[in-house]
């Protein structure tokens, strides 16, 4: 278990100077230790506690407190498991319930990089999303850069294995899609402030997050229209090849359909008919013309 005091620069502290001092603090614990750290700081939490259940971000209301999940994707992975966090919050108090370690890490950053690391609880719950979510803009990029290169080696006839990139790159755009849709209720959420468990002055910060939350949306939907018309252009250049294909089989179809008439008709049987002394030399120059004749009429008609 962690216990920072919040202030100007958060500072580590033990659960004996909190309860006597009576400072705002935050708490990193365990899911075995997160019910007795609630009852011990008077966050009264009716319900189970397990990590198991944290499938997405949410935030719900309690009469003693306020209480939520947040799943967060792994960037570079993300198709694969997220980070899984509980929390509950009261007027003094912000408890985090995790097993991997990554909100300690996260507050750990926030402590190197921010100047004013947690005056507030208002302020602290800032600095720790936008912590999270401050590579966000990056990785969509990356997935742009993606869909470009994709485009250009469609562009090139270079495309390889296209299907199951495509499908991988769309399926993480939804998923990130659908993960700043839920960041951006939850700042909402925050921002009502419906047990008034955050000073009035201070709720423009959760209107910053659904801010920032709103322009990854628009940017994710963006990607994934992209995607989608480089898709389309996918679709329309082997939809092409197949007719050309098809086209040059038509063709080959047409030019030796008259020549398997011609030798079905005389069955190349020539030893048998005397009125054709030359019989093989004259069925092979009128296929040759059949040949030649059926060139010159693809050729005007601009088939070939």
């Amino acid at each position: 278990m962690k216990i920072y005091a919040l202030g100007e620069r958060l500072i580590e502290t033990t659960m004996e100077e909190i309860l006597e001092s009576g400072r705002q603090a935050v708490f990193i614990v365990s899911p075995n230790e997160c019910k007795r750290v609630l009852e011990q700081i008077g966050i009264g939490y009716e319900g189970d506690i397990s990590l198991e259940d944290a499938y997405f971000c949410k935030v719900e209301t309690q009469q003693d407190c306020l209480y939520g999940t947040f799943a967060i994707p792994r960037l570079l992975d993300v198709l694969g498991s997220r980070y899984r966090i509980m929390f509950f919050i009261n007027s003094r108090y912000i408890v985090f319930s995790e097993k991997d370690g990554f909100a300690e890490r996260l507050i750990q950053r926030i402590c190197r990089k921010k100047v004013q690391q947690g005056q507030t609880k208002e302020k602290f719950l800032y600095n720790f999303i936008s912590e999270f979510m401050s590579k966000d803009s990056s990785i969509l990029e990356r997935f742009e850069r993606e869909i470009m290169e994709m485009e250009d080696e469609i562009a090139n006839d270079r495309m390889q294995n296209y299907q199951n990139h495509m499908m991988s790159v769309r399926k993480q755009l939804l998923i990130l899609r659908g993960y700043y849709d839920q960041m951006r209720e939850m700042g909402k959420a925050f921002e009502e402030n419906e047990n008034r468990f955050f000073a009035k002055k201070h709720l423009k910060y959760f209107g910053t997050i659904s801010d920032r939350a709103e322009r990854l949306i628009g940017k994710t939907i963006h990607l994934i229209d992209y995607a989608q018309q480089v898709r389309d252009a996918y679709k329309a250049q082997v939809d092409e090849e197949q007719n050309r294909n098809m086209q040059v089989l038509t063709i080959i179809s047409t030019i030796f359909l008259p020549l398997t008439l011609i030798t079905s008709w005389y069955g190349m049987n020539f030893k048998d008919m005397p009125e054709l002394e030359h019989g093989y030399p004259f069925i092979i120059g009128l296929s040759i013309s059949v040949i030649i004749i059926c060139i010159i009429i693809f050729k005007k008609k601009k088939i070939l």
